[in-house]
């Protein structure tokens, strides 16, 4: 693949990552905040386990944002040091379609 267009490619989902976390962080404080003066006695409070989970999910949302731009920087930096494309397993290269379905991806599709 062009290394434009992967560059283009990685820095839009890049983007999107960063843009997802923002989004997460303002619906976790919103959340924190309703939850504030409001009885969070989860063992017998049905919504104190509404709000748990309400956390919960968006913490997990997080964390899929987080793995997510950790796997484009690290796109990122294969790029730059001329290894982006490269299967981290035989060393064959990545077809470009799926490096165009896939991005980030680190290895060939006989190695996945």
């Amino acid at each position: 693949m062009d290394h434009d267009r992967a560059r283009a490619l990685l820095l839009e989902l890049r983007r999107d990552a960063v843009a997802r976390l923002s989004g997460l962080g303002d619906a976790h404080q919103d959340v924190v905040d309703a939850a504030r003066g409001a009885n969070v006695d989860d063992e017998h409070d049905p919504e104190g386990a509404t709000i748990a989970f309400e956390r919960a999910q968006l913490e997990a949302l997080a964390d899929g944002a987080h793995r997510r731009l950790a796997e484009v920087d690290a796109a990122l930096g294969r790029l730059a040091d001329g290894t982006y494309g490269t299967c981290a397993v035989g060393g064959e290269p990545i077809d470009d379609a799926r490096l165009e379905a896939r991005p980030t991806a680190t290895t060939c599709v006989a190695h996945t």
